[in-house]
């Protein structure tokens, strides 16, 4: 996707400001024309296409960005890691599943940044629990409840309340904090010079409410259910594939009737086969599971 080389890009001498400024010159899309140059890079690779629905989103990636400031790491290069996912969602976004491509673009932007974050601040040293990550992605949340962002080291009573709601040791709680401290600009710093209607830097921020680290952690789950359910269906014959995909894993389940008259036999004989497939992918993926050390729910 070579049209990609032609895209804004945030620098520490263009400045923040500048690139805030000019990706808001792209337009949004209406889902109409959206579903149309998705189709239109999904039939025939047309990147002018592609590079539309990337620039109409780099606004997202960059909000999406804001959320991960205060790990002392350049903003300019957390927003092009960013734009480095929402070029990915692009690539492997499917516009007949039904929904916009910013909803499926999120998860490849976090993933992302925060795969960059991990990267960058050498979580080896650190310890790589997934305690210890929910840690790192979720201190700052955790501080602000406590009304303790402003503050240095924080009080005892924080981090023993910290610890305990993170599932760590207080002396990871202030090993982390103590590292994270000391890079957070004002949330009040003006971007632009609209006058009246400068933005500022909170109006960038992502929603607080929204659980990084169990996102992260929830699509790392998934990406692994699913490799399994992949591995897992070979079990089945063509037949019992052919069933279990439309009856439940389809986003528009077939009815037991229409099957039935498919296939030439009863609609008990259809929910047969249905229930038999499912006992035998689920027993194969429970063996593949235990294989890799994982748990698959009943």
């Amino acid at each position: 996707m070579s049209t990609y080389t032609n895209l804004p890009a945030p620098s520490p001498e263009q400045g923040l400001n500048r690139y805030l400024q000019e990706i808001r010159k792209f337009p949004l899309l209406e889902p109409e024309e959206e579903y149309m140059l998705a189709k239109r890079w999904v039939d025939h690779q047309d990147t002018s296409a592609a590079h539309k629905l990337v620039t109409s989103h780099l606004r997202l990636a960059a909000k999406i960005a804001m959320g991960y400031r205060g790990y002392g790491l350049p903003q300019a290069e957390v927003i092009s890691e960013a734009n480095v996912g929402l070029m990915q969602a692009v690539k492997r976004f499917d516009p007949e599943k039904g929904f916009r491509l910013a909803t499926y673009a999120m998860w490849w932007i976090r993933a992302s940044i925060q795969e960059y974050i991990l990267r960058s601040w050498s979580l080896v040293k650190l310890g790589t629990t997934s305690a210890q990550k929910k840690l790192f992605f979720n201190l700052r949340k955790a501080k602000a409840k406590l009304g303790a962002l402003e503050e240095g080291d924080l009080r005892p009573e924080n981090v023993a309340q910290i610890a305990r709601d993170l599932s760590v040791s207080e002396d990871e709680v202030i090993d982390m904090n103590r590292r994270l401290s000391g890079s957070d600009a004002s949330l009040n710093a003006t971007v632009g010079s609209d006058g009246d209607s400068a933005t500022q830097w909170q109006d960038w921020l992502e929603d607080e409410d929204s659980d990084q680290a169990e996102a992260y952690a929830e699509k790392d789950e998934l990406d692994a259910r699913r490799a399994l359910l992949v591995q897992a269906m070979s079990v089945l014959n063509d037949r019992e594939k052919d069933v279990l995909m439309q009856r439940r894993l389809s986003e528009e389940p077939v009815t037991l009737e229409e099957l039935s008259e498919s296939y030439g036999v009863s609609r008990e004989r259809i929910r047969q086969i249905e229930v038999r497939a499912f006992e035998k992918l689920q027993a194969r993926m429970r063996e593949l599971a235990r294989g890799k050390g994982m748990a698959i729910p009943a």
